[in-house]
């Protein structure tokens, strides 16, 4: 075992947001849950957190947790969202407690700034980054596995950014995923490509937008389309032959409310007029994004977007792992 990081030391790592480059998704199972295939594709923009651990005695909590964003909050205050124990990171801290005994106690600083409910996985990733740091934290060295079984207990993305996150041999900045989430196939993320994200400035439930798919569908079957060999292949073609797509998004633009549906397409309608080479919906909304594979064209449309739309973000691919600093 390793030695655990001595009190007063801080962890700082980051957690990186992902787009969906496509999204099928297959009938409620019994267990309520929807089998999915999709692509996903880890961005540099991302979220920080901070860990440090408390010396001596307190009279706070066994795991002090504040939220600083740089976004809007739908609902929000603006410097939190809920109770501290409903953040994933408090419940990753807990779950993290209850499988290891690790009793230290903790100061977590989270600074937000991927949007909330728009698709882009920020709870999630935030989830498996206090994985990792509290596996450095803790001198545990948990295995993969372990910590993998741990993030599929905080959510169905999870899985995903650890495994995407994690210091082993290939890991990539792009992944095949199947199942509720659970399986995980690392990819090559596209190269030479920029990725320009689009909030609409509302957010989208998750459960709301997976309900409004059942009573659309009523049983029917998913749309057919290409094999998960034929999708995979394509990702290292030229983005403008993507043949990927979201099983959400004609359903939000048929079945969505008047805002969403107005918000989608012009988002989309303005990456189609600026030259993007591939957009489409991340996740369940609301977050649109646009690949472009020049990088004034990309530059160009983030000027033109940001006069028309609050949050306007360029960013790319992000291939390596999350590199944590210890302090």
């Amino acid at each position: 075992m390793e030695d655990a990081v001595k009190p007063g030391l801080s962890y700082r790592i980051k957690a990186p947001c992902k787009i969906n480059l496509h999204l099928r998704v297959g009938n409620r199972r019994s267990d309520g849950y929807h089998d999915l295939e999709s692509i996903f594709l880890r961005l540099a923009l991302a979220d920080t957190l901070w860990f440090t651990v408390v010396q001596g005695r307190t009279d706070r909590p066994d795991c002090d947790i504040r939220v600083r964003w740089a976004v809007p909050v739908p609902g929000g205050s603006g410097n939190s969202l809920g109770r501290p124990e409903e953040n994933i990171v408090y419940k990753a801290v807990s779950l993290f407690r209850a499988r290891t005994g690790y009793a230290e106690t903790l100061r977590v600083r989270l600074y937000k700034r991927i949007p909330p409910g728009g698709g882009l996985g920020g709870g999630s990733s935030d989830g498996a980054s206090a994985l990792l740091a509290l596996n450095t934290l803790a001198g545990t060295a948990l295995s993969e596995g372990a910590l993998l079984e741990m993030a599929a207990c905080l959510g169905s993305d999870v899985p995903f950014f650890l495994a995407a996150g994690g210091s082993g041999p290939g890991s990539g900045g792009a992944a095949w995923v199947s199942g509720r989430g659970e399986r995980i196939c690392l990819l090559d993320a596209p190269r030479r490509i920029r990725v320009v994200l689009v909030n609409p400035g509302f957010s989208s439930g998750t459960p709301e937008a997976f309900a409004l798919l059942d009573r659309v569908r009523r049983g029917k079957e998913g749309g057919e389309g290409p094999g998960p060999d034929a999708l995979i292949a394509a990702l290292g073609g030229a983005p403008a032959s993507w043949p990927y797509g979201n099983d959400f998004l004609p359903v939000l633009m048929a079945e969505g409310t008047a805002a969403a549906k107005a918000a989608y397409r012009g988002i989309l309608g303005d990456f189609a007029a600026l030259g993007a080479d591939f957009w489409g919906l991340s996740g369940t909304g609301a977050t649109c994004f646009g690949i472009f594979t020049d990088k004034g064209t990309a530059e160009r449309g983030v000027d033109f977007l940001k006069k028309r739309w609050n949050f306007v973000q360029l960013t790319f691919p992000l291939a390596r792992s999350v590199k944590a600093v210890l302090k």
